[in-house]
């Protein structure tokens, strides 16, 4: 009888918890898993095993069974301590992988802590994720339709990329490739300006003497943009400090255009607003057919 896939996965916030609860209810194929978890916070890992998320808590990752495979869901800038932590076990192992959002700060953190990119690492990033965080938010079907970038290096084995394939398959994820560089310069545009716009925006407003006036009249157009304002705040942090040179990139153009634009208004220029506007909802329809399509397939 073939022994399980013993998966661990080191940090139980939203995207950690909801692998492996997700995992624990699909499996792999017709072999079986048994997943393992570990958090820095006390209590955490046993609430995850009381709320099926996994099969056994991990109290010292200087102590463990037999492991597979390695899930880093913790902070980006939090990788490498936790690399440290699992040395011992890293020669073992099938597969060594991440959910970070920035790839090329944790490639960094790995081979400055190994000295090499083993052969078992495949970083990757799903692209899901709720306002809520903590391992009770964890949803089984969080990725489910979702897109799971991974972003193999020349090192890793192509056995581990299948294996972690199959994984994130199994859960309902839509997998592809891309390099390191191109995916957190993708991201800086898709996901880090619009939380850093999104921040700016309830910190400005929060910070008006009038705040409780103006949020007890917001409707769904500020509470759609500023629902995002609600993640995690350790991990945002770490995602602009580590993806600098990609997000103020984007930034950048970002305020150049934004500055035409109050410039228009300043200027009574409605064909430039017009001319804008109109481009704009066109290309949000476009990505709102595409995500329909994508859901139907």
């Amino acid at each position: 009888m073939t022994e399980p896939l013993n998966i661990l996965i080191i940090g139980l916030g939203l995207i950690g918890a909801s692998f492996g609860k997700a995992i624990r209810a699909q499996g792999l194929n017709d072999r079986s898993v048994f997943v393992l978890g570990h958090d820095r916070s006390l209590g955490v890992a046993d609430q995850a095993v009381a709320l099926g998320v996994l099969d056994q808590a991990v109290t010292d990752l200087a102590d463990l069974p037999r492991v597979d495979v390695v899930v880093l869901a913790v902070p980006v800038m939090a990788i490498g301590d936790v690399i440290d932590d699992i040395k011992p076990l890293i020669g073992s192992l099938q597969v060594l992988t991440d959910v970070g959002s920035v790839k090329g700060e944790v490639v960094r953190a790995v081979r400055a802590r190994l000295g090499i990119l083993p052969g078992c690492f495949v970083p990757g990033h799903p692209i899901a994720g709720a306002e809520q965080s903590g391992v009770a938010a964890a949803r089984a079907d969080l990725f489910d339709r979702h897109m799971h970038i991974l972003t193999p290096l020349p090192e890793s084995d192509p056995a581990a990329v299948q294996l972690i394939t199959q994984l994130w398959q199994a859960i309902g994820a839509d997998v592809v490739e891309m390099s390191v560089e191109r995916h957190d310069e993708v991201l800086a545009a898709t996901s880090h300006l619009p939380h850093l716009l999104a921040f700016s925006l309830v910190d400005t407003l929060a910070r008006e003497s009038d705040n409780r006036e103006i949020f007890k009249y917001a409707a769904g157009g500020f509470r759609d943009f500023s629902r995002i304002a609600a993640s995690d705040p350790t991990m945002w942090h770490d995602i602009f400090l580590t993806n600098k040179d990609a997000t103020l990139s984007v930034l950048r153009r970002f305020q150049a255009d934004l500055t035409m634009l109050e410039q228009a208004i300043e200027q009574g220029d409605g064909d430039l607003l017009h001319t804008v506007f109109t481009r704009a909802k066109s290309a949000r329809d476009h990505f709102t057919q595409m995500l329909a399509e994508r859901q139907k397939d």
